[in-house]
């Protein structure tokens, strides 16, 4: 059986009992960082041998663990922070597990945009979560697709291209398009910068940004 088990974005308070439970039993836990994940395990002194699966081995090694799922062995998967699949690793062990007739659980958690669309004060009840915009190849065409969107668009996005990408949007969208930029969410220093795509362009360009970055921008407006 294959476990996928959300970790807490910031705060290691938002573990669930279960999670805890699920990593005391398995027989090997999967850490896209295993410096990362072994913090968080011995927060909650878990200890079970732990091996690497990331984007850069994932298509190497997925098959030995199918066969050792397959085999019986019962493994969780854990990413950096948040959901794996959302924007990091976990597809391709997913779906061959399914095809292997391996059972797969995914437990409910953290991940980081459903508070930044929450917090955000844009509407809920329809939105499109994108992930990472292209970085070169495709990412005209990609913000000239999303313009027309007319759902709550929800983006990740690093510090150090922050900036450029709150100017693409106003480029494409236009610098009046109502937004929320969420950064170091559930952490001390949480923040949820709230206005134009302008005015928050301006206030992030005029001061180091650091921590995680979720960007949620209004649909097109209707008419």
């Amino acid at each position: 059986m294959l476990y996928i088990i959300p970790t807490p974005i910031g705060n290691l308070a938002d573990f669930t009992f279960r999670a805890v439970e699920v990593l005391h039993s398995v027989d090997i836990i999967l850490a896209e960082d295993t410096r990362t994940s072994s913090f968080l395990l011995s927060h909650y002194n878990i200890n079970k041998p732990i091996t690497p699966y990331h984007q850069h081995n994932e298509h190497k090694v997925v098959g030995h663990l199918t066969d050792q799922l397959a085999a019986g062995k019962t493994m969780a998967l854990l990413t950096d922070a948040g959901t794996p699949g959302i924007s990091d690793p976990a597809y391709l062990l997913v779906r061959s597990c399914i095809d292997h007739n391996v059972e797969v659980h995914c437990l409910p958690g953290a991940t980081a945009f459903v508070p930044a669309l929450v917090n955000s004060g844009l509407p809920m009840n329809s939105f499109c979560f994108e992930g990472f915009l292209p970085l070169k190849k495709g990412r005209q065409t990609f913000l000239k697709k999303m313009a027309m969107e007319t759902r709550t668009m929800i983006f990740y996005e690093s510090p150090v291209r922050l900036v450029k990408t709150l100017s693409n949007f106003i480029e494409y969208f236009g610098p009046e398009r109502r937004c929320c930029v969420s950064r170091e969410l559930t952490k001390k220093f949480e923040e949820n910068k709230r206005g134009t795509l302008q005015e928050v362009h301006d206030y992030f360009n005029a001061k180091p940004v650091k921590g995680e970055i979720v960007i949620v921008v209004e649909g097109i407006p209707h008419k």
